[in-house]
């Protein structure tokens, strides 16, 4: 997997100040976009906080995401946290070196006091001493929380005192576009109290240097409970990995309750556990198996696959405007799109980092990743592959059948009554779908379009 380096550049590290009522908590930003276009180091918000104590465990546990390895277990550098500031909340994203976890912390508008929020998307700096003073707050005092410098640090630090070099593996960057395609399909599966929470969290496995969080756990909503199940079966919800649930644990003593949400199957899929807190939202994302993260799904190639998908990107794009919710049928309306169009469009947005995915709320939001996404085609090779497949000619339409590659070592993709695609390709064979199509059904769904 091709990485790149991501460079931070803060004009002070970011720390807790003072103490009792003068309590006040800096978090420095780096490189943001904001409606105005890059800024150095962003300002997007400074007041208080309604429930100090219970957003410090939270960010703590974005943090512990961000400097994490659930698989392979490695002494990972950590990526900091990306902000989001969009007018009425602020969200704080990170995703753990492995690619499998996905966390996001949502302070809501009640959360935040005496302060404007404004629009943009920047990286934070999480340093060490920050994580140890975070977990040493408690009490019922205020804290004082500012985004980004005031104009006069900036002004004053002459140059940057704090710089960071780190690798940006691509899936990293990929993993954001498909956990937003999977939490779209996600349903609210059951909602317990936090004390329920605590319990069956209490009863998971710890990780360790071995576990590797290879097992996979099943849980069964009872009521206002979660009871462990030894077996997938009907209402049941995947677990997998739990041990890479662990920065869950912190926040739980604050929290109000536990909402589970996951596609309907009953089959090995990924899972979110969202955590309610005092006007906040905590939410840990889990890709299907700790071995994967959710960079190889392939959740967004039959949208990157249309043609029409990327121009309607463009226009979808310039009509976006750091919204907390996006209206797909007002964009709709304003693009002069189907619905469906639209939602193909903000995928192609999610693969650059512009389009996100809030699973309480049901409805994608916009931001804009602190770094260089590339091209969609070089972050997906089975779409290049397909491409070239067409481009090459290679794609043969027989009656309902298509015959995809070379004469000699052709696969052929069929289609079901409900039209939907299979193959007779390994890659198929193994995963039937669940990680998205083969290059071979990508290129026959081309032809299909074409000829549409």
């Amino acid at each position: 997997m091709a990485t790149a380096t991501q460079s931070y550049a803060y004009v002070r590290p970011s720390a807790v100040h003072g103490s009792g009522a003068g309590r006040s908590l800096a978090l420095e930003t780096s490189g943001g976009a904001t409606p105005a276009g890059a800024v150095e180091n962003p300002r997007f918000y400074d007041g208080f906080l309604t429930a100090p104590t219970a957003a410090a465990a939270a960010l703590l546990a974005v943090a512990e995401v961000a400097s994490a390895r659930y698989f392979q277990r490695s002494a990972a550098r950590s990526l900091d946290p990306v902000v989001t500031a969009n007018g009425d909340r602020l969200r704080m994203e990170s995703f753990s070196g492995c690619g499998g976890v996905y966390a996001r912390l949502d302070v809501l508008a009640p959360g935040l006091d005496g302060g404007e929020i404004g629009h943009g998307t920047t990286n934070v700096d999480i340093n060490p001493p920050l994580r140890r003073a975070l977990a040493a707050l408690g009490g019922l005092d205020p804290l004082h929380l500012a985004v980004g410098p005031d104009e006069l640090a900036v002004a004053t630090l002459d140059g940057r005192f704090v710089e960071k070099k780190v690798p940006l593996p691509e899936r990293w960057v990929r993993g954001f576009a498909e956990a937003q395609v999977l939490g779209a399909g996600f349903e609210l599966r059951a909602e317990v109290p936090a004390a329920e929470a605590a319990a069956l969290l209490r009863s998971m496995p710890r990780p360790t240097q071995r576990s590797g969080a290879r097992a996979t756990r099943w849980v069964m909503p009872a009521g206002r409970t979660l009871r462990p199940v030894t077996r997938p079966g009907p209402g049941a919800v995947c677990l997998p990995g739990p041990e890479r649930l662990t920065a869950l644990r912190q926040v739980l003593p604050h929290a109000d309750a536990l909402r589970v949400h996951a596609p309907a199957t009953g089959e090995s899929t990924a899972v979110a556990w969202e955590v309610a807190l005092p006007h906040m939202r905590l939410t840990l994302m889990l890709s299907p198996e700790a071995s994967r993260g959710f960079s190889g799904e392939g959740g967004v190639l039959h949208d990157l696959a249309g043609g029409a998908a990327a121009e309607d990107a463009d226009l979808v794009s310039a009509l976006l405007a750091w919204e907390p919710a996006v209206d797909v049928a007002a964009l709709s309306r304003q693009a002069d799109l189907p619905p469906e169009r639209v939602r193909a469009a903000l995928t192609v947005l999610g693969t650059s980092g512009q389009i996100g995915y809030d699973l309480a709320e049901q409805a994608y939001f916009h931001r804009s990743l602190p770094f260089s996404a590339g091209a969609v085609e070089t972050r997906n090779p089975r779409l290049r592959r397909a491409r070239a497949l067409v481009a090459e000619g290679a794609v043969r339409r027989e009656g309902a059948v298509f015959s995809v590659g070379a004469e000699d070592h052709a696969h052929f993709v069929r289609g079901d009554d409900a039209g939907a695609l299979s193959c007779t390709c390994l890659w198929w064979a193994k995963y039937r779908g669940g990680r998205g199509p083969c290059a071979h059904v990508l290129a026959a769904g081309m032809i299909l379009e074409e000829t549409r």
